[in-house]
C-alpha cells in the first residue's frame, strides 16, 4: 500500500532534487502545508536541496484584518451573542480579543460549525452573530446555513475571502520573486484547478496543487522543479485522490447563490480586487453589516491599526520569516500573541514556535 510518509520515498525524492542542482525559492498558500512542512523537517531538507519555501497568505485567521474583529468585539459589547471558531475567538486587537470580551461578561461562544452557531440562535431569543472566518473552504457551510432559511435573529458577519484574487494581487506587488507556487488543497476541492490557469498564463509561474503529507510536499516541489528546470509553466495537481479539474460544483454553485465578491483588505495587503465575499442582497436580512450598520458605524478607526511592533503582514506576504520578527518567542508567545500569525494553529509563527524554534535561520 502507497504510503505518504514513507521514508525511502522521501529519500528518494530528496536524491532527485539534489541532483538538479537547484536555486530556486517557492511560495504555498496553506497553513496546514507549512505545519507539514516545519513539523516533518522539510524546510530545512529542502533547503539542502536548494529550494527554499515561504508561506503566503494562506491562513484565514491570519489574513483577517483588525477592522473585522474590531466589528466582532463591537457588537459582542452592544449585547449580541458572538459566536466563532477558537483561532478567532484569540486573535489579539487594539482593543483586545473575543475571548477577552467573555471575561468582561460579553456573551462570547466557542462554536465547532456554523450549525453549532444555528442552533444556539434556535436556543435564545437574542441575536447571535456567527463571525463567519474562511477560504472557499468553509464558506459554502455559511452558504448552505443562509439557503435554509435560518432563524430571524440569526447573523453572519462574514469575513469569508477568495484564494485566487490574493494570488493575483501578491504576484502583481512583485515584492519577492518567485519561481514557483504550491496551491492549497483544501481550497483547490472546491475550486479546482481551472482557477490557477489564469495565473500561470498571465505571470508565467509553475503552479502545483498538493495535499498534505510529506510525500505530497516533497512530490509537489519536485513537480515544480522539473517545470522549472525545463522551462515550462503550467498548473498541475498533485492532489488528484481529492482535487477535480472543475472542482466541487455542488459547493461553487451554493457560493454563487448566496455571496458576491467585492473589494476587501487583507492583512498585510492593501484592498485586493474582487476577493471578498459579501451577502447577496437576497439574503440580507441575515447580515450583521447591514442589519447592525448603526452600531458599526460608531467604531473608532484609531482601534483598527495593526499592533507595535508585529510583522505578521509582511509574514503573510512571504517577506520575512516569523524569527525575522523581533517580538517572536519573547514578547509573542502563543500564551500572549500580539499578532495572529502567533494564534492560529495554521499561523506560520504558531507553527514555528511549537515546531521549530530556534531551528529555522530564515
Amino acid at each position: 500500500m502507497f504510503r505518504f510518509r514513507d521514508r525511502i520515498l522521501a529519500e528518494k525524492i530528496i536524491k532527485k532534487l539534489k541532483d538538479m542542482k537547484l536555486n530556486i525559492r517557492i511560495m504555498h498558500v496553506c497553513g496546514t502545508h507549512q505545519d507539514t512542512i516545519v513539523r516533518y523537517g522539510l524546510d530545512e531538507l529542502l533547503r539542502q536541496c536548494g529550494v527554499e519555501v515561504r508561506q503566503g497568505p494562506g491562513c484565514p485567521v491570519c489574513i483577517t484584518t483588525a477592522k473585522e474583529f474590531c466589528e466582532a468585539i463591537t457588537l459582542a459589547r452592544n449585547g449580541k451573542v458572538v459566536v466563532t471558531y477558537g483561532d478567532v475567538a484569540k486573535a489579539p486587537s487594539k482593543i483586545g480579543s473575543l475571548l477577552d470580551q467573555r471575561a468582561e461578561g460579553c456573551d462570547v461562544r466557542i462554536v465547532y460549525s456554523v450549525e453549532d452557531a444555528v442552533r444556539i440562535a434556535k436556543e435564545t431569543s437574542y441575536d447571535v452573530v456567527f463571525m463567519a472566518v474562511g477560504f472557499e473552504t468553509t464558506a459554502p457551510s455559511t452558504a448552505e446555513v443562509l439557503l435554509e432559511e435560518p432563524p430571524e435573529n440569526f447573523f453572519v458577519l462574514s469575513c469569508h475571502r477568495y484564494i485566487p484574487p490574493a494570488l493575483h494581487a501578491l504576484l502583481k506587488m512583485g515584492e519577492l520573486k518567485l519561481d514557483g507556487l504550491i496551491e492549497p488543497g483544501h481550497v483547490s476541492t472546491i475550486i479546482g484547478v481551472k482557477p490557477y490557469e489564469e495565473i500561470s498564463r498571465i505571470y508565467g509561474i509553475p503552479q502545483v496543487i498538493a495535499g498534505f503529507e510529506p510525500l505530497d510536499l516533497l512530490m509537489a516541489v519536485y513537480m515544480l522543479a522539473h517545470q522549472i528546470k525545463h522551462g515550462e509553466v503550467k498548473v498541475e495537481n498533485e492532489y488528484t485522490r481529492s482535487v477535480k479539474y472543475e472542482g466541487n460544483l455542488k459547493a461553487l454553485k451554493i457560493l454563487e447563490e448566496v455571496f458576491e465578491p467585492f473589494d476587501a483588505a487583507w492583512r498585510g495587503f492593501p484592498v485586493i480586487s474582487k476577493s471578498g465575499m459579501k451577502i447577496r442582497k437576497k439574503f440580507e436580512e441575515h447580515d450583521a453589516r447591514k442589519s447592525f450598520q448603526d452600531i458599526l458605524e460608531k467604531m473608532d478607526e484609531k482601534f483598527f491599526e495593526e499592533p507595535e511592533g508585529c510583522r505578521c503582514g509582511e509574514i503573510l506576504r512571504g517577506l520575512v520569516n516569523p524569527e525575522d520578527c523581533p517580538l517572536f518567542g519573547n514578547v509573542c508567545t502563543p500564551n500572549r500573541p500580539v499578532g495572529p500569525c502567533m494564534v492560529s494553529v495554521e499561523g506560520a509563527c504558531n507553527i514555528q514556535f511549537k515546531y521549530g524554534k530556534g531551528k529555522f535561520s530564515g
